[in-house]
């Protein structure tokens, strides 16, 4: 806050509260500063010995949640350059496949499937 700003919320305090119940209302805010302050340092006190974490030595920037915007996280994966990819390692070995054997198989009968509407019906 600026001193202007200061100097009018003052004069507006006066107007509001009047000349004569001013001075209790200031008496009761700086009660009011001087307890706020000391359960601030209650509980910054209990804080650095429960978790010992001080105030002063905290990254905010690491905490903010803006950081985790899903748009700024999917922007950044797609600039990084892919990482090469761990060698796979063959759980079983595949059992060999069965080949037709030579006599019964020819090069169009493994390429070419006759449909069933080519075939006559067998006659009694």
């Amino acid at each position: 806050m600026t001193f202007e700003k200061l100097l009018l919320l003052a004069f507006v305090a006066v107007l509001i509260m009047g000349p004569k119940n001013l001075p209790r209302y200031a008496q009761w805010l700086g009660e009011t500063v001087r307890k706020f302050r000391a359960q601030w340092r209650t509980t910054k006190s209990d804080l650095k010995d429960e978790l010992g974490v001080d105030g002063s030595n905290v990254d905010w920037r690491q905490l903010d949640p803006r950081q985790y915007d899903p748009r700024r996280i999917i922007r950044e994966a797609l600039r990084e350059t892919p990482r090469p990819a761990a060698p796979a390692i063959p759980s079983k070995p595949e059992p060999p496949q069965a080949r037709p054997s030579a006599d019964t198989a020819t090069p169009d009968a493994q390429t070419t499937v006759a449909p069933a509407a080519q075939h006559p019906p067998a006659s009694a």
